[in-house]
C-alpha cells in the first residue's frame, strides 16, 4: 500500500532524528517511486529532520556524536536523492568551499558543517584538512564560490587563518569567509577579519543561510 505524501515526508524525518542510517535510503527510494519529488524529500523532509536535531543538540538534549550521526544519515539519504536535484535552482542555495586550515588535522566540525550545509542546499567543496591557503584560495576561484568556511581547533593556527582571508581580499575573490572552532572567540575573530563567525556548527550554517547566494 502506498503511502501518502506527508506520510512518506514524515518518514524521511524519522529517519533522520532516530538516526535510522540503514533504512533511510530505502525510505527515499519509495518516497521517489511514489511521487514525491527530491527537492520535497529532502527540503521537507530530511532537512526539517536535521533542523529538529540541530534544536535539540543547541538546547543540549543531544551530544556531538548524535550530530554526527544524523549528519551521516543524512549523507546516506542523499546517495539516493542527490542524482534527482541536479539543476534544481529552487534547491541550490550557492556555492561553499570548507576546509581545516594549514597546520591542524582535526575534522570532527568541519565533516558536521558540511553535512549541515548540505542537508541546507548548499554546494559544497570539502578540501579536508591541513588545507593551505592557495588551495582555498584555488578551488573558490575555480567554483565561483559564495562561502569560503575555514575551521581548527589549534590557536597556532590563526595566522593561517588570517593569511586565507587576507590573501582572499588581496585577491579582490568575492566571497564570503566564515570561520569555526572551540579555540575561536568573537575577539579573535575580529582580530582575523572574517566576516561571520560559527560558535558551533548549528550556528555557522545559520550564519550561510542568511548569506544564500547573495555575492558579496
Amino acid at each position: 500500500m502506498t503511502k501518502s505524501k506527508e506520510a512518506n515526508l514524515e518518514a524521511l524525518r524519522d529517519a533522520i532524528v532516530t538516526f535510522d542510517i540503514d533504512s533511510i535510503g530505502p525510505i527515499a527510494q519509495q518516497a521517489l517511486e511514489e511521487g514525491v519529488s527530491a527537492y520535497e524529500a529532502v527540503m521537507n523532509g530530511m532537512t526539517r529532520g536535521m533542523e529538529t536535531v540541530g534544536a535539540r543538540f543547541q538546547d543540549g538534549k543531544l551530544f556531538l556524536a548524535e550530530l554526527i550521526l544524523a549528519g551521516e544519515t543524512f549523507k546516506e539519504g542523499m546517495k539516493v536523492l542527490s542524482s534527482h536535484l541536479k539543476n534544481s535552482e529552487a534547491w541550490y542555495r550557492g556555492s561553499v568551499v570548507i576546509g581545516t586550515v594549514e597546520g591542524d588535522l582535526h575534522d570532527i566540525g568541519k565533516n558536521i558543517v558540511a553535512s549541515l550545509l548540505q542537508a541546507s542546499g548548499f554546494e559544497v567543496y570539502d578540501l579536508g584538512v591541513d588545507v593551505p591557503f592557495d588551495r582555498f584560495m584555488a578551488k573558490a576561484k575555480e567554483v565561483s564560490a559564495d562561502i569560503v568556511a575555514m575551521s581548527a581547533m589549534l590557536s597556532t593556527t590563526f595566522p593561517n587563518m588570517r593569511t586565507v582571508i587576507e590573501e582572499i581580499a588581496k585577491a579582490q575573490v568575492h566571497t564570503w569567509t566564515l570561520v569555526g572552532g572551540a579555540p575561536l572567540n568573537a575577539d579573535s575573530v575580529k582580530s582575523l577579519g572574517a566576516d561571520g563567525y560559527g560558535k558551533d556548527a548549528v550556528e555557522g550554517v545559520n550564519i550561510c543561510k542568511r548569506w544564500g547566494s547573495k555575492r558579496k
